[in-house]
């Protein structure tokens, strides 16, 4: 196993003991959610939940710890949250268009 793909798995276990995101892929395919470079480690994500700052604020916290102590310390987190689940929504406002 290549750093890279260390560090992916890594990422995704702690992604998996966080409520209210998700990696932005299928659970089988969920690596495909992870990029990792030399200075940019970047995961696509879907939120489960809302409001989004409180979630990624707490995902950073536990994701940077894991970049910190791999290979690809000091490379900048981003955190992409690609699209939003119906389940993060309240029953009231699915069915609703966005727009006018």
């Amino acid at each position: 196993m290549t750093a890279r793909s260390e560090l992916t798995q890594a990422l995704l276990s702690a992604l998996r003991e966080l409520d209210g995101l998700r990696p932005a892929a299928p659970r089988d395919l969920g690596a495909l959610a992870v990029g990792v470079d030399d200075d940019l480690v970047e995961i696509r994500l879907v939120a489960l939940a809302l409001p989004l700052p409180p979630l990624l604020r707490k995902a950073e916290a536990s994701l940077r710890s894991i970049v910190d102590a791999s290979p690809f310390r000091g490379a900048r987190l981003r955190l992409l949250v690609t699209d939003l689940d119906a389940a993060a929504l309240k029953e009231r406002d699915l069915g609703h268009m966005i727009g006018p």
